[in-house]
């Protein structure tokens, strides 16, 4: 279950919008995925998900979905959580309301790994004492332990090496941040470059939100300790570190907020 470690660990556990429908949430999933900046301009995950929801059930019952895109390149497999608090009408097979979505992008070399990570989730599903407790959480802090419980609960189904990064993963709380219009959701790419012999660099399209992180004291430091720097209306999200030589360091995030006046702009 490596992917969805990942997705726990860089930061990729979103709560839905509240009264949020079922497509509005794959939408909201796949443009997260399209911004992983790793992955090729233009890629349209949200229109070869939908499509593939128009001829496929993706529920793996007990509240649980799985949706996925497949493409033809090859890369790492990727997925991103998302959470509902009261639920989704997905006309899952055994009618009951998802409060988890996993979407996962396929590339072309890793559709076996994928098939066998699914695998383990619905057996882990079936066989997890504990999830009821996930469909009543109310707060995200508690559905992301109660994951790693569950694919913890999974240790004999896993190799060693995931079971060695799911001991070693550190729980840090997340402080949720409201997303209540789709239609304004902002999603950014943002590169932040660290070093002790010049001032922090922030690379992002968004010139607005480049101004205002500029002028942030201890980002970095936030952004290292943290895992996530929220303030102004924005959240920034870590989700990779590489370390480079004489002290540099680059941080791979993902900044979210919706568009309102008090924000930054993009002019």
């Amino acid at each position: 279950m490596d992917s969805l470690l990942d997705a726990l660990q860089e930061g990729r556990l979103i709560e839905l919008p509240e009264g949020a429908d079922k497509i509005a949430a794959l939408r909201l999933l796949a443009r997260i995925l399209e911004a992983i900046p790793t992955l090729p301009a233009g890629l349209d995950i949200e229109g070869l998900v939908l499509e593939r929801e128009r001829t496929a059930d993706t529920s793996l019952g007990k509240g649980w979905a799985c949706p996925h895109a497949r493409v033809s390149f090859e890369g790492d497999l990727l997925c991103v959580v998302g959470w509902s608090p009261h639920g989704i009408q997905y006309n899952a097979k055994d009618q009951a309301p998802v409060t988890i979505i996993t979407m996962y992008l396929v590339p072309e070399n890793q559709r076996n790994q994928y098939l066998r990570e699914v695998s383990l989730l619905a057996k882990a599903i079936q066989n997890y004492p504990g999830w009821e407790k996930i469909n009543e959480a109310r707060e995200i802090n508690e559905v992301r332990d109660r994951l790693l419980d569950l694919i913890s609960s999974a240790k004999e189904m896993v190799g060693p090496d995931s079971r060695a990064r799911m001991i070693r993963l550190q729980r840090p709380r997340i402080e949720p941040t409201p997303i209540t219009d789709l239609s304004n959701l902002i999603i950014e790419p943002v590169m932040l470059v660290v070093g002790p012999d010049f001032k922090p660099i922030i690379l992002t399209q968004h010139a607005g939100l480049a101004r205002y992180l500029e002028t942030v004291a201890g980002l970095a430091e936030r952004i290292e300790t943290d895992g996530y720097f929220q303030n102004g209306g924005w959240r920034i999200i870590r989700r990779s570190k590489m370390v480079y030589q004489n002290g540099r360091v680059m941080y791979d995030c993902l900044a979210i907020t919706t568009r309102r006046k008090d924000f930054p702009s993009e002019s």
